[in-house]
């Protein structure tokens, strides 16, 4: 599903670019910590290509959830949202219909 018609102004765009980073960078911050302690805990090999796989889907995940295309941005700030990378109150600035569009989606 895309939203090609919306319009997003230069503020709307900063507001969004900022949004987008903070959310990126707590994600990636909380895998890195993650990793950390899953690395300290190898003891096996397969301890080793369990972390690996874990990693590899993980980077699956993340490239395709932290998409920049403003046709698809609400969807992924929705999703962001919803799974706690990202509060709503970073996200003021959008206007109204934007900030609706992505409150109505976090509850599907």
């Amino acid at each position: 599903m895309y939203a090609n018609n919306i319009h997003w102004s230069p503020v709307e765009q900063k507001v969004a670019q900022s949004a987008f980073e903070i959310a990126y960078k707590r994600e990636v911050k909380a895998l890195i910590e993650e990793v950390q302690i899953q690395a300290n805990q190898i003891n096996v090999i397969e301890d080793m290509w369990h972390l690996h796989d874990f990693l590899s889907a993980r980077r699956h995940d993340i490239d395709g959830k932290y998409d920049y295309q403003y046709s698809v941005l609400i969807f992924v700030f929705a999703r962001l949202v919803k799974e706690g990378w990202l509060q709503l109150s970073e996200l003021d600035g959008l206007d109204s219909d934007k900030l609706g569009k992505v409150s109505a989606l976090t509850r599907m």
